[in-house]
């Protein structure tokens, strides 16, 4: 954040919706960087962007290429913008640490309420050094072999750091603070993106990366459990 304003850095091999973009969003009081494809995002790249919008098919890096790139060494929300709606496309952008997918041709309004929602959550859940909090080790919960640092939106497991993305660390969180509860995909959804679920597969797909990166098996897990026709829950 710059002068007290998001910053937001745009990635798009085409010109036309840079420039359309960057004329919603500056008009929106935002401070907007762009670059026309993935390396240049990633060479922009830096703590002080407080979210990213990327296109998927960009020349030089992709989307996909560049976010998992950023995320290695970022926690800021990730948007990405694509013409491809299919599961398979998203579970790829997900894998790779986006936190939302937008379908184009989109609404200029539909974009705005993204990026306001996922700057708005971005900003309590802000990493430790971005804003005043109590120190971590006053904060942390223990789960099991699990400790979440809600600071750092990351996750140790024995001793060993997991990198979440904003999402994942947020679903994760959910279930921990309130164990036992089941949550169906409309609550999880309601809780944590603070809306109505729009029907697609999306939270399946980031617990199936949750269960990936904590070494969970889907058909005996340790942390996430599975309760069929209602939803998900920890115990």
């Amino acid at each position: 954040m710059t002068d007290g304003k998001s910053k937001i850095l745009i990635a798009d091999d085409e010109k036309e919706i840079r420039d359309i973009l960057t004329l919603i969003l500056t008009a929106e009081g935002y401070d907007v960087v762009s670059a026309d494809n993935g390396q240049k995002a990633l060479a922009l790249a830096s703590e002080d962007i407080d979210l990213y919008i990327l296109d998927v098919n960009m020349p030089v890096m992709s989307g996909f290429a560049a976010s998992a790139e950023i995320r290695k060494h970022y926690f800021a929300p990730i948007i990405f913008l694509t013409a491809y709606s299919g599961e398979s496309d998203k579970l790829m952008g997900f894998s790779a640490g986006a936190d939302d997918y937008l379908v184009k041709p989109f609404s200029n309004t539909e974009l705005l309420l993204r990026v306001r929602a996922h700057l708005r959550r971005a900003q309590v859940y802000a990493p430790a050094g971005q804003k005043q909090e109590p120190p971590s080790s006053d904060r942390r919960t223990a789960y099991k072999d699990l400790l979440l640092d809600p600071d750092s939106q990351s996750v140790e497991k024995d001793g060993q750091v997991i990198v979440l993305t904003y999402t994942e660390y947020r679903i994760l969180e959910l279930f921990v603070t309130h164990r036992k509860k089941i949550y169906s995909l409309d609550n999880i959804y309601q809780s944590v993106w603070e809306e109505d679920a729009v029907g697609d597969s999306t939270i399946m797909v980031h617990i199936k990366n949750l269960r990936k990166k904590l070494g969970d098996n889907s058909r005996n897990p340790k942390y996430i459990k599975t309760a069929w026709g209602k939803g998900y829950y920890v115990d």
